[in-house]
C-alpha cells in the first residue's frame, strides 16, 4: 500500500505557509500550517514530519497555537516542544487529550501518523504576537474545542478547519451542522477579509467564502428538516440530498459519511422542538 506524499511551501504576503498532500485509494488529503510574526498556527502531521520540521527550521517561531486537538494539526507538536523547546497553547478542553497517547482509528493513523503525546498550556482569549494582539474565537461544530485566530492589525483570520469547503458533503461522526452553522455566525461578526484555512489554504476573499459557506449550510439544514417534517427517515433524506459516494466514507468505515450531516440536524431539531413544549 503506497502512500503518496507531496509537501510544497510559499509566503503569501507575510504569511508563511506549508501544505502537506496524501493521497491513496482516490483519497486525497491536505493540510496546511502557517507562520506570521513568530508564531506558528497548527503543526502538521506526523506522517510528514521531516518535511514540516524542514519547514520550521527555516522559521523564527516563538510560540504555537493550535486551532483544534486533532493528529493533522498537532502531529509534530511534540517534536517542537523537544526539540525547540517551544510553549504550545490550545483550548483547554483536549489538553489532557493531548497529553496521552492519541487514540484514533487505524485509517487516520496511515494517513497522517501516530501523534505523540505533548504538553499545551490553555490559551486564554487573546495573545500577543512582536506586532500585534489577536483573538481567540471558540467555533466548534467541526471539533469541541475548535478555534479560529484574528489578527487585529492585520484583519487575517487562520479559521482551522472551519471552512475546508464552500459545500460540504461528508463530516466525522461526532461533527454538529447546528453547531458549525453558529459557529459561521459568530465569526462573521468580526472585521477581517482573508483568511488561511488548514486544508483549503488562503483564500483572498474569505468573508464572502465563510458566507456562501454559511449560507449553504443554512438552505441544507431547511431541506432537511423540511424532509423530516414530511415524513422521510434518515437515510431516505440523505439518499435525496446525497446521492453520491465518497471513497473517503469506505475508507473510514462510515466515520466521514454524509449521513452524519443529516442526524446532526435532525437530533438538534428534536430537542428544539421537545424544549418548546
Amino acid at each position: 500500500m503506497l502512500l503518496k506524499k507531496k509537501f510544497e511551501q510559499e509566503k503569501v504576503g507575510d504569511v508563511h505557509v506549508a501544505k502537506g498532500t496524501l493521497t491513496f485509494q482516490g483519497v486525497r488529503l491536505t493540510v496546511h500550517c502557517f507562520s506570521i510574526d513568530g508564531v506558528l498556527i497548527d503543526t502538521g502531521a506526523q506522517s510528514l514530519a521531516r518535511e514540516f520540521t524542514q519547514f520550521f527550521n527555516q522559521l523564527q517561531i516563538d510560540q504555537v497555537v493550535i486551532t483544534h486537538f486533532h493528529e493533522d494539526h498537532t502531529g509534530c507538536a511534540a517534536c517542537l516542544q523537544s526539540e525547540r523547546q517551544l510553549p504550545i497553547y490550545m483550548n483547554e478542553l483536549m489538553i489532557d487529550y493531548c497529553r496521552k497517547q492519541a487514540d484514533y482509528p487505524i485509517y487516520r493513523k496511515f494517513f497522517w501518523g501516530k501523534r505523540p503525546p505533548f504538553q499545551a498550556k490553555p490559551i486564554g482569549k487573546t495573545f500577543s504576537t512582536h506586532h500585534g494582539t489577536w483573538d481567540v474565537i471558540h467555533t466548534p461544530g467541526h471539533a469541541v474545542d475548535h478555534l479560529a485566530f484574528l489578527n487585529r492589525e492585520t484583519g487575517q483570520l487562520f479559521t482551522g478547519d472551519l471552512y475546508c469547503l464552500e459545500k460540504t458533503k461528508v463530516v466525522l461522526r461526532e461533527e454538529s451542522v447546528p453547531t458549525l452553522i453558529e459557529s459561521l455566525r459568530k465569526v462573521l461578526t468580526y472585521d477581517f477579509n482573508e483568511i488561511f484555512c488548514a486544508h483549503a489554504g488562503y483564500i483572498k476573499d474569505g468573508r464572502t467564502a465563510l458566507q456562501r459557506k454559511l449560507n449553504y449550510l443554512q438552505e441544507l439544514q431547511g431541506k432537511i428538516i423540511d424532509l423530516y417534517e414530511q415524513g422521510a427517515q434518515q437515510k431516505q433524506i440523505q439518499s435525496i440530498l446525497f446521492s453520491k459516494e465518497y471513497p473517503i466514507t469506505y475508507l473510514s468505515f462510515g466515520e466521514w459519511s454524509s449521513s452524519h450531516i443529516v442526524r446532526s440536524v435532525i437530533e438538534e431539531y428534536r430537542i428544539k422542538k421537545m424544549s418548546e413544549q
